[in-house]
């Protein structure tokens, strides 16, 4: 990208105040914390329900960035900048890339419907790059900001593009249409995906067609529900197995495979899919339909779609040999894909030393010299320590870049470098998928069972979002990640957290947080449940601590004393009723003594704790907690002359008493998706999801036991899986025989007899499954509400209980 600012001014209907009026944009940003920001970037301050872009906007100023769209411009950076004043941020990023894509003439193909975009679009680019040079939208950038992002993609050897388009609600596929431009549509399964955002389904058909408005033609399955909704004057290219199609489609199964057979302009031929499910062979077909718009000849078309591979749309982070962190990125390589890459890699490094392993990039459409001098400065912007290419174009255009190891192929580095070669740092592994890194991945992990414990760092941001929109803009927020982060694992929730900038993370004791310093989390952290023992450590790490009693805060002084320690923060704790640990009304005036004319000491924050905030019968006396805090943090305040952050709401109490939210709130069990109200709980999206594989299947008889002590028999034969995870991975003995279930291919599978130490048996008479596959122990269904429910007890148990031996990945969509 090389635009002139003053080409922007009018396209994006702007008012230009600046200090340099002669200057080239190469780059866009959204993220003050990229650090691919510089001088040639324009960052957008985009303002959202729960931050600001304008608020970064002097520290990105001190970083270099010269160029801001802006809606105002803060005082303390006047006439220190060049800004760009608009009405709407966002409406002027959808702006500049409507502009942008105006400059660029090749066709486009654009994908919308509730499911399948992504896989088709990645499928499309696997089918047609030998012959084209595409932009596509990287990863699932489908979002009013992510169609406008992608789209900025674009660069004069380009010579076809395919971009997808999400919606979620009414009037924002008519702002996205223009920014594509689209001259072909393919529109895919339509779901019950964001049925939340419209009236009726007839209205989320139509706004989708929206993105078709101006095409030469709009490539479907055959549906009279969407052909009534669509414009007749758009030419369509209908498939189905019906008469009246452009392409007659039958599908049968030939073991793993599906076997697709096109009748088109009167000629029939197939093509073998490596696929049986419906979602896969939908998404296939759609392809092979744009494919023969394209005029491909059967041959082709059949023996490249029999390549066709799993899609995985996730980036994610593993634990690694030799206390490494994995970051896993080995199934695409091309330079869009890597900067979002570079970014995630620094938002969850766990080490100072960054190693890159990346295979030769592809589908940039720059020249070879141009694509690795461009990879060269942005791995370097990134502070990357060592660099591992793999493949000949890499090898060869990198040499020289400082700490590289280059090897022509995935086998040759295997067999060359020692895994004792990597220690302590983070890895980020990416390549293109024919290039195998799934392999050094195996490699480079550190090996455990097959049950694992999937942490979608996504919902995560989304259920702190969510939290986010029921409070003031100027309220803080701190977030619990005690007790390894709900079961979730504290490193990597902290590192997603601190991105987000929240205010403060909570942890239960100190050895916890002296674990997220050492990871390298800089966040304040409050302990909660400080041992006096630990109050030297505490201050050697920074770690803030909650005095609850008097006792307490003359052991804290006195190490301040010993320490050498001035207005050390603390946070005070009122009992107003939950009887767990706190001061008392009674004893204001010794803690009020105590702190007089006391420097050693700070008081951060005074706070307390709602006992029964989730439970409305309890409503009055939740209110009178509320009241009671209020009076006696108001007398310290006043007795101290303080201002100090004032908080009392936890979860529940967020959502169901926002008019206490003082000056922060406290996140715990919400953050991870499990709400104490049915209607929280739709607004939230799950976080974990345990699952593991069936080792091994077996046909009962009728009369036979399973499991230890016969606590089940069978009145009939049924055939049973056995999986690899038992009450030592953390799931409760309770939930087994015939209590509980596990999710098998989309259907429940009981559990059979006592669950074992290591293992369980399910019931899967009737499932079409074979050994090997996944089985879902909780996520969205069972979810650990329903399996809490089931057993008498809390969503929190089921969630800490899980044993840290089963493998804990997080990744991010």
């Amino acid at each position: 990208m090389s635009v002139h600012i003053h080409n922007i001014i009018p396209a994006m209907h702007s008012r230009f105040e600046g200090v340099q009026s002669n200057m080239e944009i190469d780059n866009v940003s959204i993220d003050s914390r990229s650090l691919q920001n510089n001088a040639g970037t324009l960052f957008f301050a985009l303002q959202g329900q729960n931050r600001d872009g304008h608020q970064y906007i002097s520290s990105l100023i001190n970083k270099g960035v010269v160029n801001f769209v802006v809606s105002h411009i803060p005082a303390d950076v006047v006439d220190k900048a060049n800004f760009f004043v608009v009405g709407n941020t966002l409406t002027a990023l959808q702006d500049f890339a409507l502009y942008y894509r105006k400059l660029y003439s090749f066709p486009v193909v654009a994908i919308t419907g509730s499911n399948g975009k992504t896989i088709v679009k990645e499928w499309l680019n696997y089918l047609l790059s030998p012959d084209y040079t595409i932009i596509r939208s990287p990863k699932s950038y489908n979002s009013q900001v992510g169609v406008a992002l992608s789209i900025i993609g674009i660069n004069e050897r380009h010579n076809l593009g395919i971009f997808e388009a999400g919606i979620s609600t009414t009037s924002e596929m008519e702002k996205l249409e223009p920014i594509i431009r689209p001259d072909i549509g393919i529109l895919t399964n339509i779901g019950s995906a964001h049925d939340e955002g419209f009236a009726h389904r007839e209205e989320k058909i139509a706004e989708k067609l929206k993105l078709f408005a101006h095409v030469r033609l709009l490539i479907l399955q055959k549906n009279t529900e969407v052909e009534a909704l669509l414009n007749p004057l758009i030419k369509t290219f209908t498939w189905g197995n019906e008469a009246d199609v452009d392409v007659l489609i039958n599908t049968k199964h030939s073991g793993s495979n599906t076997v697709i057979s096109a009748t088109y302009n009167k000629e029939t031929f197939e093509v073998t899919i490596p696929f049986t499910d419906d979602a896969s062979v939908e998404n296939a077909i759609n392809c092979l339909m744009l494919l023969l718009y394209f005029d491909y000849n059967p041959a082709i078309i059949a023996a490249r779609m029999a390549g066709l591979y799993p899609v995985e749309l996730r980036l994610q982070v593993k634990n690694g040999i030799n206390g490494c962190t994995i970051i896993d990125d080995s199934f695409s390589s091309d330079y869009q894909s890597l900067k979002i890459a570079l970014d995630f890699l620094e938002q969850h490094k766990t080490h100072q030393k960054k190693t890159v392993i990346l295979s030769d990039v592809f589908q940039s459409g720059f020249d070879a010299d141009v694509l690795y001098a461009k990879v060269a400065k942005l791995l370097a912007s990134h502070g990357i320590s060592q660099l591992i290419g793999i493949g000949e174009k890499i090898s060869r255009m990198l040499a020289d870049y400082p700490n590289f190891h280059g090897y022509k192929t995935t086998q040759e580095f295997l067999s060359h470098y020692k895994a004792n070669a990597f220690e302590n740092e983070t890895i980020l592994v990416k390549g293109a998928r024919s290039f195998r890194f799934d392999e050094i991945v195996v490699y480079l992990e550190e090996k455990t069972h097959e049950t694992v414990l999937e942490i979608n760092l996504n919902a995560i941001i989304h259920n702190l979002n969510f939290y986010k929109s029921r409070l003031k803009p100027e309220t803080k927020i701190m977030v619990m990640v005690k007790a390894f982060g709900y079961g979730s694992g504290s490193y990597e929730i902290a590192k997603a957290l601190s991105h987000q900038k929240v205010d403060y993370l909570g942890v239960a004791f100190a050895d916890e947080g002296i674990s997220l310093r050492n990871a390298g989390i800089n966040t304040p952290i409050i302990v909660m449940n400080p041992e006096s023992s630990a109050f030297a450590a505490m201050a050697a790490y920074n770690l803030e601590p909650e005095i609850y009693s008097a006792k307490e805060l003359r052991a804290f002084i006195a190490v301040a004393q010993q320490k050498n320690l001035s207005n050390y923060p603390i946070h005070l704790k009122l009992d107003t009723g939950m009887h767990r640990l706190g001061f008392e009304g009674y004893q204001l005036d010794e803690l009020i003594d105590l702190l007089k004319n006391n420097n050693l000491v700070s008081v951060a924050s005074i706070f307390s704790h709602l006992s029964s905030s989730d439970v409305p019968e309890f409503k009055e006396f939740t209110l009178a907690q509320i009241e009671k805090f209020e009076s006696w943090s108001t007398a310290i305040i006043q007795a101290l002359e303080i201002n100090p952050i004032r908080h009392i709401l936890n979860t529940s109490g967020i959502y169901h008493y926002p008019e206490a939210q003082y000056n922060m709130v406290r996140l715990g069990i919400g953050l991870y998706g499990v709400g104490n109200d049915e209607t929280e709980r739709k607004s939230l999206e799950n976080v974990g999801t345990l699952k593991t594989i069936i080792l091994q299947i077996k046909e009962i008889s009728a009369g036979e036991s399973i499991g230890y002590s016969r606590r089940f028999r069978t009145d009939e034969p049924i055939t049973i899986a056995t999986l690899p995870i038992g009450y030592a991975d953390g799931i409760p003995r309770r939930w087994g025989n015939e209590t509980g279930y596990v999710l098998i291919k989309g259907k429940k599978a009981q559990i059979t007899g006592t669950i074992s130490m290591d293992m369980m048996m399910v019931n899967i008479t009737g499932i079409d499954c074979k050994e090997g596959d996944t089985a879902i122990i909780f996520g969205k269904d069972p979810s650990v509400v329903t399996i809490a429910k089931a057993l008498g007890t809390i969503p929190y148990e089921i969630l800490t209980g899980i044993s840290q031996r089963v493998k804990r990945v997080f990744y991010k969509e």
